[in-house]
């Protein structure tokens, strides 16, 4: 009888893992993305309301001469052209071309704003969790530095259209806007790899992990893995000018087991 049963149970944890590789969408390729967004499972609508993740800041290299900047984060919204607004927060490294040491911050936005400094100190390798919770029109940013014991948290109402569509981790090359409102990705910081751990999400007041791996029969989200091939301030693929090569851009992972983790690693020469 035990025997059988654990059997059973094999057989069970096998399916559980072919559905939650068969929900799994193929990568898609963005100019500015890399990570996991989850949306709808099947095409049906699914409203989330709260996303959080832990990371260690990646320590970036700087080229003298080379604008560019990485982002990572999480947030709701966003996922699609047509998207209203991304509620997100996170960290970043820049650099500016005129020297080799990068700047380091953290910062909160909701599109189509501009984000806004937190003023909380980040140094490559804190280790910081990021969650994003809204409640009708209300959103609460909160940030902590888990290695300085430091956190950040803002509660605001807002009258302005919120996305809930979607929920993302994500490292990203930020974009340089212009006053109409038209925005290009910077080129990507050499950022080495960046581990997501501990993501979590909320959807129709139904908690999971990325894959949502809880319910077999009729699971609230799908995620689908993004893979950033930047061209640099051209915004097209392999863009030769840039002195670290062509198709400079960062690749996700595979989710692990429990769908609450993986890693964002910095590549050259991709292609979509």
């Amino acid at each position: 009888m035990l025997r059988a049963f654990a059997a059973t149970v094999v057989a069970l944890a096998a399916s559980l893992l072919a559905v939650g590789a068969a929900l799994a969408a193929a990568p898609e390729v963005s100019s500015n993305w890399s990570g996991y967004v989850a949306v709808g499972a099947g095409g049906a609508a699914a409203t989330f309301s709260d996303v959080t993740g832990t990371w260690a800041q990646p320590k970036a290299t700087c080229l003298a001469g080379r604008v560019d900047a990485a982002a990572f984060w999480v947030g709701l919204g966003g996922n699609g052209a047509g998207a209203p607004a991304l509620e997100q927060l996170g960290t970043s490294v820049s650099c500016d071309g005129s020297s080799t040491t990068p700047t380091y911050e953290a910062w909160w936005e909701i599109v189509p704003a501009a984000s806004v400094p937190i003023p909380l100190r980040i140094r490559p390798g804190d280790r910081v969790n990021a969650a994003v919770l809204v409640n009708g029109q209300t959103v609460t940013m909160s940030l902590k530095n888990l290695t300085r014991h430091t956190r950040f948290s803002k509660t605001m109402t807002v009258t302005q259209p919120l996305d809930l569509s979607s929920a993302e981790w994500i490292a990203e090359a930020p974009s340089n806007c212009t006053p109409n409102g038209r925005c290009t990705p910077v080129p990507l910081t050499r950022f080495g790899s960046v581990t997501f751990t501990n993501a979590a999400a909320i959807a129709n007041a139904h908690p999971g992990t990325i894959s949502d791996p809880v319910s077999i029969a009729n699971p609230v989200w799908a995620p689908t893995a993004v893979e950033l091939i930047s061209g640099g301030s051209t915004g097209r693929f392999f863009d030769n000018t840039d002195p670290l090569g062509p198709g400079v851009g960062a690749l996700p992972s595979d989710l692990s087991t429990d769908g609450r983790s993986f890693s964002v690693s910095w590549q050259a020469n991709l292609s979509p």
